[in-house]
């Protein structure tokens, strides 16, 4: 008797594709901007406005060179550099710290420590930037720039302490406790054990606390007033308004120079923010 095997035809994934193409429609409206900048970077400003969305007829980087002759661009990334980097520092190493503590050991008040840890991240920085603006000023630390990275500090902890936290919790503590045994003590086990176990998590809290600081503008308008100490978000601000007549071509290129390390940034570096932020959310 023969056996004859019918292969299933495959169906054709309806849900799976019109769930593609939404993907492809927003990735689109997502980069046309940027797309839109860059091109409109290369034209002169009169022919931005006759043709808007029209490809150069001349591209040049004049636009690019007048930008970097009337701003010192330069001055502006190193601020930036240093703001970012500083802020970036040290909430990595005292929001770990802090997370390790919460997530490992008990102590009375932790239940409610962790709901005010939560509640922080529901106070938008324009609800409390009057006392920061006072303290910074008592501080004298106005139009510098580690009067605009102490706020940041304080505004990125939570969410590092969040994230590291879950991800802490979610790992076994066996090694913890031979390396205990072993006879390392807390700040031992926690630089020689811990931090290299959760290097996929402060790869994440690193990379967002950079950007955000980076882009951070509403800080840099309160407590940057020198050009000399402008990021370079204030900058790119500063010139904007300052602009009697709108130069769009020069606009564009000083968006797409301030825009352009981010973005590289995550076109480099989205590996370890998708696995830094799924890598604590299952236990094993």
């Amino acid at each position: 008797m023969e056996l004859t095997l019918y292969k299933r035809k495959k169906r054709f994934p309806v849900g799976q594709t019109v769930m593609h193409l939404c993907l492809i429609l927003w990735a689109l409206t997502t980069i046309f901007p940027f797309i839109w900048v860059a091109v409109s970077s290369l034209k002169p400003s009169a022919e931005i406005v006759a043709s808007p969305f029209g490809i150069p007829a001349h591209a040049s980087a004049q636009n690019y060179l007048n930008a970097l002759n009337r701003f010192n661009i330069p001055k502006a990334y190193l601020n930036s550099l240093i703001l970012s980097g500083s802020v970036t520092i040290v909430v990595i190493l005292f929001g770990s710290l802090a997370a390790y503590g919460i997530a490992r050991y008990r102590f009375k008040g932790k239940s409610l420590l962790n709901m005010l840890l939560v509640a922080s991240m529901m106070f938008p920085a324009f609800s409390v930037i009057i006392p920061v603006f006072r303290i910074i000023r008592n501080l004298n630390l106005i139009d510098n720039i580690f009067g605009v990275a102490l706020p940041q500090m304080g505004g990125n902890l939570s969410f590092a302490m969040i994230v590291l936290i879950g991800y802490i919790r979610s790992m076994s503590n066996e090694i913890e406790e031979a390396a205990f045994i072993e006879g390392c003590n807390v700040f031992q086990i926690f630089f020689r054990v811990v931090v290299p176990l959760i290097r996929p998590a402060l790869a994440t809290v690193s990379i967002f606390t950079f950007v955000w600081s980076y882009n951070d503008l509403f800080t840099q308008l309160f407590f940057l007033r020198n050009p000399q100490s402008f990021a370079i978000t204030r900058l790119l601000n500063e010139f904007s308004v300052s602009q009697g007549v709108p130069d769009y071509g020069l606009l564009a290129a000083a968006i797409v120079m301030v825009v352009l390390p981010v973005l590289l940034v995550y076109v480099f570096l989205q590996k370890n923010i998708i696995k830094g932020m799924t890598a604590g959310a299952v236990k094993g």
